[in-house]
């Protein structure tokens, strides 16, 4: 027990100087990272910690799927879809596609083909992804009306994968913002949670989150155009309505990357978009065939504007113009690049919390921790004289390296993760506790030293994993099934839960062998 090869002792105290060194950016203001970086090794993360909203403030913004918006949106597509079927199938039909509220319905006055087409209807609405099962009702009448309607449980299940969805592209456009870890995440089945810690413009983020970003190139309408295949869609460079076909010709889903640039010409700041190869063929052929004509660039049927074409353009890459701030061009390629939301999101709650509330809470977590700490460390000095001496030297790397690995992880620290680690520390000392009483045990019992030690450690450290395993279940459980504040608790108990194995059994025992083996006592300080 109270022999440490060389290779160990380096190995511990390196691992506690590495801890202690990640930790240290985040003791001094940000103002001074930039310069301790530079006496830093290059491997090691010159970033503190990232502190969650409750500490620093921001943004909380939680959205609600617009459940109208996903089934206008089926209703559509439903209609696109039974429309190429009828198409590909040759089949006649009385009038046009007729739309309701909740499906479609056609009119087909051949019987035969009705009972030809029925059994590939119910394909046009999946159920689900994962199974078979259709997700339309279909209901006939005597005179061939055929009626579509789409299934509650289609609807539900595709509200679904929209805030799967959503979430993935929120992701995307906050972190395009440059702030550090975002919280998006479900809340219930059909909303989205937004934290953005130290983002205090909140209109800026509703601005880059509300945004469904739905991108089309389409052509600007001709004179004498039949009028149910043009759409009347408002300009946002200047005033009145822009005449553009319903045929979308390029869509933004080819787009494979968007900067903001400026205008060579003028010096106005512009998008410039390159599409994949799909895209890059589909947009070359229809400007070749279509030089002269105005090109309408469509975003959420709003026309950002309409440049004449002017030649073919076959490299896969175009600007994008409207009279644009630079903050404005900065954020449409952020919403390009990231992708459209697959349905609108109405803000159901909004919250700003300021920096000063979150300086009151890291000032009262702080004398929380500072409290905990200095009561701990007296009472092991006053128990266990030399000994609390060692206990508190473990403790000290023990929160080294739950601030290490919390910066590693790049896990969001919250006032809950604070508490979290205050418990830690009692947990950290109830170990050295129980090592320590048993020690005394053995050694009022009679022992010589070196058997008290040994039997100190071995016979203490089954228990001491029993309860941290204990407490690193409930840990678990608290991630897996808590959300948000709940989970920040979970992170930072684990991660004191597996550092307190390190410190309290390792540390403590390397340096009393230590101890022992240059002191020689002939009885037990405890």
């Amino acid at each position: 027990m109270l022999r440490f090869a060389p290779w160990k002792i380096a190995f511990t105290l390196t691992a506690s100087l590495i801890a202690f060194l990640i930790c240290l950016p985040s003791m001094i203001g940000p103002q001074n990272r930039a310069a301790l970086a530079a006496h830093l090794p290059s491997w090691l993360p010159p970033n503190g910690i990232v502190l969650g909203l409750d500490l620093q403030g921001g943004a909380h913004l939680l959205y609600e799927v617009d459940r109208s918006d996903v089934i206008h949106s089926m209703v559509g597509n439903l209609r696109d879809d039974l429309r190429r079927l009828l198409r590909e199938e040759k089949i006649g039909i009385s009038g046009g596609i007729g739309i309701n509220p909740r499906g479609v319905q056609v009119r087909i006055p051949d019987p035969a083909e009705v009972a030809r087409i029925k059994p590939k209807l119910y394909n046009l609405v999946p159920l689900s992804s994962a199974g078979p099962g259709s997700g339309l009702d279909i209901s006939q009448s005597d005179d061939g009306l055929l009626k579509l309607n789409i299934t509650d449980a289609a609807i539900d299940n595709k509200v679904k994968r929209a805030v799967e969805q959503t979430i993935e592209v929120l992701n995307r456009r906050v972190n395009g913002l440059g702030t550090t870890e975002p919280n998006i995440q479900r809340q219930g089945n059909d909303r989205v949670l937004v934290e953005v810690p130290g983002l205090q413009d909140t209109n800026r983020l509703k601005e880059i989150v509300g945004t469904t970003a739905k991108l089309e190139f389409r052509l600007v309408a001709e004179p004498g155009a039949n009028p149910g295949d043009v759409d009347m869609l408002e300009q946002t460079d200047q005033p009145g309505k822009l005449p553009v076909e319903k045929q979308v010709m390029v869509q933004g889903e080819d787009l494979t990357d968007a900067t903001p640039g400026f205008d060579s010409r003028n010096g106005e700041p512009v998008v410039n978009f390159r599409f994949n190869i799909r895209g890059g063929q589909r947009f070359g052929q229809v400007t070749s065939a279509n030089v002269g004509r105005p090109f309408a660039i469509v975003l959420d049927n709003k026309v950002i504007s309409a440049p004449r074409i002017l030649g073919p353009i076959t490299g896969g890459s175009g600007q994008i113009s409207g009279r644009f701030t630079v903050e404005q061009a900065n954020n449409l390629a952020i919403l390009l690049r990231a992708g459209a939301l697959p349905a609108k999101l109405t803000i159901v709650e909004e919250r700003t919390v300021g920096p000063g509330l979150g300086q009151d809470s890291i000032d009262a977590g702080k004398k929380a921790a500072y409290w905990a700490a200095a009561l701990v460390v007296t009472y092991m000095l006053i128990t266990y004289g030399t000994f609390g001496v060692f206990a508190n030297i473990a403790l000290l790397i023990h929160i080294s390296m739950i601030f290490a690995a919390l910066v590693l992880l790049r896990a969001t620290l919250t006032l809950p993760g604070i508490a979290g680690i205050v418990l830690t520390i009692g947990m950290a000392v109830d170990s050295n506790v129980l090592i320590y009483e048993r020690i005394r045990e053995e050694s009022h019992a009679g022992r010589s030293i070196i058997s008290a030690l040994d039997a100190g450690f071995n016979r203490a450290f089954a228990t001491i994993v029993d309860s941290n395993v204990t407490m690193f279940v409930v840990a678990a459980i608290l991630y897996f099934l808590g959300a948000g504040p709940v989970r920040g608790l979970a992170v930072s108990l684990a991660l004191g839960i597996l550092t307190t194995i390190v410190t309290a059994v390792t540390m403590t025992r390397m340096m009393i062998a230590l101890w022992y083996r240059y002191a020689r006592p002939t009885k037990l300080p405890i």
